[in-house]
């Protein structure tokens, strides 16, 4: 039988900056080994400092890396540390009024500090986990990932592997971290005053003292990698554009089967603009002297 404990306690003071989050933790968790220990991204930040005043806009602005998409007063955005979350994590909810919360300069540094301490000061081996809240595309609502993580196995890779009726699994990969983030979330509740929480029961996601794993930062695809580099306006237009520094999010460039199928879709297949926007959507550079080129500018045929 497998079981799963997931608590978080009261009483936890308000978290101001330079204040001992490790010893917070430990005056009010009772931990062991193997527990996983997760945070909230916003009282790691307000220990660190990431606090300030003034405009949530211009904010967003800094810590953005490029607007992904928006609607209306909404921008998603690709964030500095490469996570795509809306307003780049930028929070004005649980703070003083006319304050606002920027994550943490580098969460899974923030996790390897509190791990370090924990066991240090406490004498136990645990994992941690930063967290921060995000929606979900094609989904309603929203739920707690992991941004940070030390001394954990962040993911199960399951590829390779037979299930009970004999198939072989090709791209099984629970995000391991996001779900016990999520579990936390459960427990901690939104406007509970609880931003800590910890999970027992899967000791064998946590790793010996002084292995801190790949972190949170392995979750995250890299720029391009991702089949929805662009909002689906904005990848009209930026096609349209046809700039060069647009090009990445698109991803890799297609094969030229690929290409042609989509170039006999167009209205007029003639139409020189919607022939270079989808061109460009698929990653081939226009039509040179030589012929057709590709991303790399070797020339080729189609």
């Amino acid at each position: 039988m497998s079981h799963l404990e997931v608590w978080a306690p009261d009483g936890l003071p308000e978290v101001r900056p330079g204040d001992d989050l490790a010893g917070l933790v430990l005056g009010a968790c009772d931990l062991r080994d193997g527990d996983v220990v997760s945070v909230t991204s916003k009282v790691v930040s307000k220990a660190e400092g990431r606090t300030r005043g003034g405009d949530r806009e211009e904010a967003i602005d800094e810590e953005s890396l490029r607007v992904l998409a928006r609607r209306g007063p909404t921008r998603i955005v690709r964030h500095r540390l490469g996570l795509t979350m809306a307003a780049a994590g930028v929070d004005a909810s649980n703070v003083d009024p006319g304050t606002i919360v920027l994550l943490p300069l580098d969460p899974d540094a923030s996790a390897r500090s509190l791990r370090r301490e924990l066991l240090a000061r406490g004498g136990v081996n645990v994992a941690v986990v930063v967290t921060d809240t995000a929606g979900r595309a094609w989904r309603e609502g929203q739920t707690d990932i992991a941004i940070g993580a030390a001394g954990l196995r962040v993911a199960e890779d399951f590829a390779g592997r037979t299930d009970g009726y004999g198939n072989q699994l090709a791209v099984t990969l629970p995000a391991v971290a996001d779900e016990l983030a999520g579990a936390a979330e459960l427990v901690q509740g939104k406007l509970g005053g609880r931003p800590v929480a910890v999970v027992r029961g899967r000791r064998d996601l946590v790793l010996p003292p002084g292995e801190d794993g790949p972190g949170a930062t392995s979750l995250v695809r890299p720029e391009g990698a991702d089949l929805f580099g662009w909002g689906a306006r904005e990848a009209v237009v930026r096609a349209l554009a046809g700039d060069d520094d647009d090009r990445v999010p698109f991803g890799a460039r297609s094969s030229p089967e690929e290409l042609a199928a989509a170039l006999v879709r167009l209205p007029d297949p003639n139409d020189p603009t919607a022939v270079a926007a989808v061109r460009f959507a698929h990653g081939w550079l226009p039509a040179d002297a030589r012929g057709d080129s590709d991303c790399d500018g070797s020339p080729t045929t189609t």
